[in-house]
């Protein structure tokens, strides 16, 4: 069974940085697809950042791209999210999540449905 656990949310002003951590209970290559999501109550879950592994291709939202960058490191089994130039609208619940068996195809923003483990969430809020 696999197990993600998110550290790293707390309240920063607008224009901070964050960085989020997802660390994973096996190897980060047990999975195929990794991936942050962010949700605000009452909304839908959003896809921020998914990466597929056997290849790194990494796709960012584009209302992160070039502020949010998602890195892993293999000897800590831990995959990041750095937040920089947060905006009051980042302000969500950050989610992990893996799909050990997600195909390329299935490993997108919209593809929470290909992802078996989810982790319990970190809180992020940005204050203007």
């Amino acid at each position: 069974q696999l197990q993600l656990v998110e550290s790293g949310g707390g309240s920063v002003q607008a224009g901070g940085s964050l960085r989020l951590s997802c660390q994973v209970s096996t190897s980060i290559y047990a999975s195929r697809c990794m991936g942050w999501f962010r949700q605000v109550p009452g909304k839908e879950r959003e896809g921020v950042a998914v990466i597929y592994l056997p290849i790194h291709s990494t796709v960012y939202a584009d209302s992160v791209k070039g502020r949010f960058t998602l890195s892993q490191d293999n000897a800590k089994n831990t995959m990041y999210l750095q937040m920089n130039s947060l905006k009051p609208e980042d302000t969500a619940m950050y989610y992990c999540a893996a799909g050990r068996w997600t195909g390329y195809s299935s490993c997108t923003l919209a593809g929470e449905s290909g992802l078996d483990y989810w982790g319990q969430g970190t809180q992020v809020t940005v204050s203007s």
